[in-house]
């Protein structure tokens, strides 16, 4: 008798324990849990810590509370300005009413599947009123939001908050961009070939106004040259003038040794003339005059 009692007290100890374990559950820091009683929502638990449940009865469901990744396919879209373009799209998202959660979508892979065909027709719809130049730099900012603000309306039906939406890339197919960057390459040579015209232009203005005013300095200089040139011939003739006035003698002597100087500079001089040339005057007699004039010192013929 007392050991079927002990046998019954360890089985139903063992039961309390078994049922103890299996009706407790631990709801974690990144978690939330909906509490189900046959299929029957019971409760929606948002706080962490140790809670229990009826075993074999209700059931857990888990549902993440993190902000969670969702990468999408890359997609081609077509812009206001008819270019195609090769969109590479991700978002984030997180679990704001997980009741709803659950009722909807019931599972994390449940709601990328339900998210996706909204994020991508979202963003065809959007990106299509918008030119290729706005979406990759003028506007790209202001599109991303107004394409999380409109996912975000129709994801609040499935307990989910769209946290971001960002276009990771956005480029042209690769066909496109290879014919895009030729005539890129056209243009800006063309543009080169303009410029370059018009600097070829403006040089050949500049050197011929350079040309033409150095004439002018050339000519300028000339004519103040010559000027002072028959100035100064005049000045020179006009003092030797009033010197060969004052002295027509010493005059007629210094005019001929600056022609002895000027005819015998070098070694190999040579001149064929009379002895009694009127040029070596001055070599018989230092004080002649010259012809028709009176000596120094020497009376006035009548």
């Amino acid at each position: 008798m007392n050991s079927t009692l002990k046998t019954l007290g360890v089985i139903v100890v063992l039961v309390v324990a078994v049922a103890i374990y299996a009706g407790a559950f631990v709801v974690g820091q990144t978690q939330e849990a909906v509490v189900l009683q046959l299929g029957r929502v019971r409760a929606v638990i948002q706080k962490p810590g140790l809670y229990f449940k009826i075993p074999f009865i209700e059931n857990v469901v888990y549902v993440d509370r993190r902000v969670l990744d969702l990468d999408l396919p890359v997609q081609e879209v077509i812009a206001a300005d008819q270019k195609r373009l090769v969109v590479d799209t991700f978002t984030r998202y997180r679990v704001v009413n997980p009741l709803l959660f659950y009722q909807t979508v019931g599972t994390i892979p449940g709601a990328n599947q339900r998210l996706t065909p909204m994020v991508n027709s979202t963003t065809r719809s959007v990106l299509a009123e918008a030119t290729f130049t706005a979406i990759v730099k003028d506007e790209r900012d202001r599109l991303m939001k107004r394409i999380r603000a409109d996912v975000n309306r129709q994801a609040a039906s499935l307990g989910i908050e769209v946290v971001d939406v960002r276009l990771r890339r956005v480029d042209l197919p690769e066909q496109n961009s290879e014919a895009v960057f030729q005539r890129m390459k056209t243009e800006r040579e063309r543009e080169a070939a303009d410029i370059r015209a018009q600097g070829s232009q403006i040089a050949q203005g500049i050197r011929a106004n350079a040309e033409r005013e150095v004439t002018v300095l050339l000519a300028e200089a000339n004519r103040k040259s010559e000027e002072l040139r028959g100035q100064g011939d005049a000045d020179r003739n006009r003092i030797l003038a009033a010197a060969y006035g004052k002295d027509p003698s010493f005059f007629s002597f210094f005019r001929s040794m600056q022609a002895y100087e000027g005819s015998l500079k070098g070694s190999d001089t040579r001149m064929v003339l009379s002895p009694d040339s009127e040029f070596f005057r001055y070599f018989h007699n230092p004080a002649a005059a010259a012809p028709g004039q009176p000596q120094a010192g020497a009376p006035a013929r009548p």
